[in-house]
């Protein structure tokens, strides 16, 4: 019995359908991800707080300008420069509360310190 092989139309069909059904695993995946932590009552107040500059400025000063460099130009840790364009919010609490980039230390400022950090960060 002979068979045919399917038309490269059809294989391209295929292969762009699973493309797309992977690519909406991964997004659904990190969805979750963001939910998750957005529902989290620490996170949930932060963006809620509105933040002072000035005291965020302070915040950093006293325990991230060690590695960050007293401008956030970065030293042993990278440089924050423009940082609130690259990372969420979500993102940046859960860098700073979490710690999971060593030589990072984990750090638990309150909820308005660090509505307060974000808020300087978001300026540079």
């Amino acid at each position: 019995m002979d068979k045919q092989l399917p038309k490269p139309e059809i294989i391209m069909q295929r292969l762009s359908l699973l493309a797309l059904a992977v690519l909406l695993a991964i997004l659904t995946s990190l969805l979750g991800v963001y939910l998750v932590r957005v529902s989290d009552p620490y996170v949930k107040t932060v963006l809620s707080l509105p933040g002072d500059p000035v005291m965020g400025h302070a915040i950093f000063q006293m325990n991230c300008a060690g590695c960050h460099g007293l401008q956030a130009q970065g030293r042993v840790g990278p440089s924050l420069d423009g940082i609130s364009k690259r990372r969420s919010r979500v993102s940046l609490i859960d860098q700073v509360t979490s710690g999971k980039t060593p030589p990072m230390p984990q750090f638990q400022p309150s909820a308005q310190e660090m509505a307060d950090m974000l808020t300087y960060l978001e300026k540079l």
